[in-house]
């Protein structure tokens, strides 16, 4: 069998033989048919031949009057493979069992009876629309080993796109590289994806939190020190710069630097030697600097807390990661892509996130940014009992679903500027959680598209 047949397979699930036979005719030109006439055989076939797109009749034996067998085996698949296009099929009065198949994950429903160009209609789109989700997941794929492979950047919302093609700009040159972002963006994933694309890939990459070491002990854990230098140094030891030979040195919080710890950095930056705390000999060190804060670093060094001097020499370049509150869908779009990886960890067939648990996680504020949402699917993950994580699993505290209006409200005077500023926060967190897309933000807050542009207006938004 050639690939394009195996990509044009498809099962045809129906106890009544008859429409099984016509289904048969009618598809065998275009595609690859399987047949199964009840739930056993049904998903025989499809862990057999793994096929794209499935028709089935929800009313199969031993339960042909109900839709028990039915149910069993959408779940069943869509465990199996929950990328797979399932076709619905059922009677005249089977509205409502087919929207809850929808809602639990079938792709689309038809209702009897059968007419075939109708139907040819809904296979050839859910083939087509398989092609497309392939090749959106071929090029996802590239994206992420060309930006270093299961490192997690990823997002499909503008600001992430300017952090790829930036990423991609600078990681051939050896320019040193500012990262800014709140804590837990990634920035550390986003100085290990600029090293993995660069040319000193297979030498080191060195990572150090200035803001975790002591001020006394950082210009030795830096720059190492000789035997003898001071208590307790009883031999020599080599400091992180020296251990990045070749490769590249990340200096996460650097804006926590001392101020004499950094004219030391900046004199290194310049010369590329240093003397180890204790020596006096000068070493030459070939290494690439790559800087990240969460800090202000403009208005540290307006208040002299960092030299301008250092930061025109280490911000060659920025990279600035959004907080996840601001990317809109790539929220879902992470907690998938970490759904996916706890479930195979766990070996869990977690199919995906409850409507309620969707909603959850798009209106959270996120102060913990990514790193906060990669922990609460981790831990629903373990939490989930069925094959949707549900809100509870996420872990969420009644009050953390909150905006930030809750603190202004409290600063109003009277209870009419609370209520204004509570719609205008709801507006902007609606608007920022669906990507500046106003008729998704008008659906979420359950208002029209013209009464949100009159709320817009009113707020100066």
């Amino acid at each position: 069998m050639d690939k394009g047949e195996t990509l044009n397979k498809i099962l045809i699930v129906d106890d009544i033989e008859d429409i099984r036979k016509q289904l048969k005719w009618g598809l065998g030109r275009d595609y690859s048919v399987l047949l199964a006439a009840d739930g056993t055989e049904a998903l025989t076939l499809f862990r057999k031949h793994q096929p794209l797109v499935v028709t089935l009749d929800l009313g199969l034996p031993p339960d042909e009057e109900g839709t028990t067998e039915g149910f069993r085996c959408l779940c069943e698949m869509l465990l199996i493979a929950p990328a797979t296009k399932i076709i619905v099929i059922t009677g005249n009065d089977g509205r409502e069992n087919a929207l809850k198949a929808v809602h639990m994950g079938a792709y689309d429903h038809y209702t009897k009876p059968v007419n075939l160009d109708e139907l040819k209609v809904i296979i050839s789109r859910a083939f087509y629309l398989q092609t497309i989700e392939a090749e959106n997941r071929r090029l996802q794929g590239t994206i992420l080993e060309r930006v270093g492979e299961n490192n997690g950047i990823i997002g499909q919302c503008p600001a992430m796109q300017q952090v790829y093609t930036t990423i991609r700009k600078v990681a051939q040159s050896d320019a040193s590289v500012m990262i800014s972002g709140e804590s837990g963006t990634g920035k550390e994933l986003v100085a290990r994806a600029i090293h993995d694309m660069s040319l000193r890939k297979h030498s080191p990459f060195i990572a150090i939190n200035c803001g975790a070491i002591p001020d006394t002990l950082l210009e030795s854990e830096l720059f190492g020190h000789e035997k003898g230098s001071f208590t307790g140094a009883h031999v020599r030891v080599l400091g992180k710069v020296e251990y990045a030979h070749k490769g590249t040195l990340f200096l996460d919080e650097i804006g926590e630097i001392p101020g004499v710890l950094q004219v030391k950095l900046l004199r290194f930056l310049q010369e590329r030697k240093l003397q180890r705390v204790g020596g006096r000999e000068d070493i030459s060190v070939d290494v690439r600097i790559i800087a990240a804060t969460n800090i202000d670093i403009s208005k540290a060094m307006e208040e002299g807390r960092f030299r301008e001097d250092l930061y025109y020499r280490i911000g060659v370049v920025t990279v600035n990661l959004p907080p996840l509150r601001s990317r809109g869908d790539d929220i879902l779009l992470l907690a998938n892509m970490f759904l996916r990886k706890f479930s195979t960890d766990c070996n869990k067939k977690v199919r995906g996130y409850s409507l309620e648990a969707e909603q959850s996680l798009t209106s959270y504020s996120w102060p913990g940014n990514v790193r906060e949402l990669e922990n609460k699917v981790q831990r629903a993950v373990l939490m989930v009992t069925g094959n949707l994580v549900e809100a509870d699993d996420l872990g969420f505290a009644p009050q953390s679903l909150a905006t930030s209006a809750s603190a202004e409200v409290q600063e109003m005077s009277t209870l009419k500027d609370a209520r204004e500023a509570l719609e205008r926060e709801m507006i902007l967190t609606a608007i920022r959680n669906q990507g500046g897309n106003v008729a998704k933000a008008a659906d979420i807050l359950g208002v029209s598209r013209p009464t949100l542009y009159d709320l817009m207006k009113k707020h100066g938004i």
